[in-house]
């Protein structure tokens, strides 16, 4: 019982905070945009630009804009190589390995730390819609709506740093 106390207490604690109020908000916005161009644009695959603004926005206050960014090359990493395993190898198993391989190794070179499994969820994303691919839908367009994603995540984390900057005094007189 008191473990089941102390959870509620913290998780009251945490919903408070300014900040993760804001990282609420973030993901809903980001969704609603993302949702709007999916509904816009059936026949794109918008679903993607979802999943990659959620894995972008970062709830941490702390270093906030640099973790979104970490996040948003890791899944521009990702897609990428997925992109360029399918136009070069197309897809099977040893492609995949390979693929992962040359994801984890790249996040791990440019310094990416735990992005880096942003960057394996994107590269999965690209490389594993095959009911789309005989369809007619490309890495092309799945990549594409990853970084738009990305880009949407980044654009709203941007505006709430913008909010939030501390105020300037200038000196004068209020």
């Amino acid at each position: 019982m008191k473990l089941h106390t102390q959870l509620f207490s913290d998780f009251r604690d945490q919903i408070i905070k300014p900040y993760y109020l804001q990282y609420i908000v973030k993901c809903l916005m980001g969704s609603l945009i993302c949702y709007a161009l999916y509904r816009l644009f059936p026949e794109h695959q918008f679903q993607w630009s979802i999943i990659s603004l959620l894995l972008v926005i970062a709830p941490e206050e702390k270093d906030s804009f640099r973790l979104s960014l970490d996040r948003m090359k890791a899944n521009i990493i990702g897609a990428v190589v997925g992109l360029a395993a399918i136009l070069l190898c197309g897809m099977n198993a040893a492609v995949l390995l390979i693929s992962v391989l040359v994801t984890i190794l790249f996040c791990t070179y440019i310094k990416l730390g735990n992005a880096s499994r942003s960057a394996l969820a994107a590269l999965i994303i690209v490389l594993t819609d095959e009911e789309h691919m005989a369809g007619g839908i490309s890495a092309y367009e799945r990549m594409f709506c990853v970084v738009a994603g990305c880009i949407i995540a980044m654009v709203i984390t941007y505006i709430f740093i913008w909010i939030n900057r501390p105020e300037k005094n200038d000196g004068g007189v209020d």
